[in-house]
């Protein structure tokens, strides 16, 4: 009778954890870091007290649910210092960052150290801004990046890149290529008489004609 307790007791938990982290996702990436563990707790369908027995803080409980996002940031990290093509690794490194935030408010708050307990993700944040600052450094070199650009125009953009979040869910990757590709051209150091490069096609909801006032 008591033989099978121990591994039900065992599923049950693994099975809440994952709905806890399925919740998390969910809630953080729409809503952001400000949203409540009690906001999570609900979503998954289980008791505040669960919640807190398989995360105690809120803090270990973002630190898991972006534990994939932030293997996908040191990853773009690692591939564009790499990448042979100083220029071709800095846009590359943009872009993949941008995607990143795009699919998740709730990383890029954690990301942009907007919750002050997310001091995994201040490292990450501080090792992508050297990475920067040595690919810019590598693209200056080859004249591929303006000379006047610096590591905190990144900061700049990604603070801009946020308010993307509130473009409908369906568009908001859509938008994010395209104002990463016009931001990656604003850096571009070129001779004027030079093509821009062709940029991503813009979200569709975003051409629609406002109704009358």
């Amino acid at each position: 009778m008591t033989g099978p307790l121990p591994r039900t007791v065992r599923s049950d938990a693994r099975d809440n954890r994952v709905r806890i982290l399925d919740a998390a996702r969910a809630v953080f990436g729409e809503e952001g870091l400000s949203a409540t563990m009690r906001e999570v707790a609900r979503h998954a369908a289980v008791g505040p007290a669960t919640l807190y027995r398989h995360f105690p803080t809120k803090r270990e409980l973002i630190a898991e649910t972006f534990a994939e996002q932030r293997r996908a940031c040191h990853a773009a990290v690692r591939d564009a210092l790499a990448d042979p093509d100083p220029w071709h690794g800095f846009r590359s490194l943009i872009e993949r960052i941008c995607e990143l935030h795009a699919h998740s408010r709730g990383f890029a708050d954690a990301f942009m150290t907007a919750f002050p307990d997310a001091m995994d993700f201040a490292g990450d944040r501080e090792r992508t801004l050297i990475a920067v600052g040595e690919l810019a450094r590598r693209a200056q070199r080859d004249g591929r990046l303006r000379p006047g650009f610096v590591v905190d125009d990144l900061i700049l953009m990604l603070m801009a890149h946020r308010g993307l979040q509130d473009t409908p869910r369906a568009d908001r990757l859509t938008a994010s290529r395209r104002f990463a590709a016009y931001v990656i051209e604003a850096f571009r150091a070129a001779p004027e008489t030079a093509a821009p490069a062709p940029l991503p096609a813009p979200p569709p909801r975003l051409t629609h004609s406002p109704g009358p006032p």
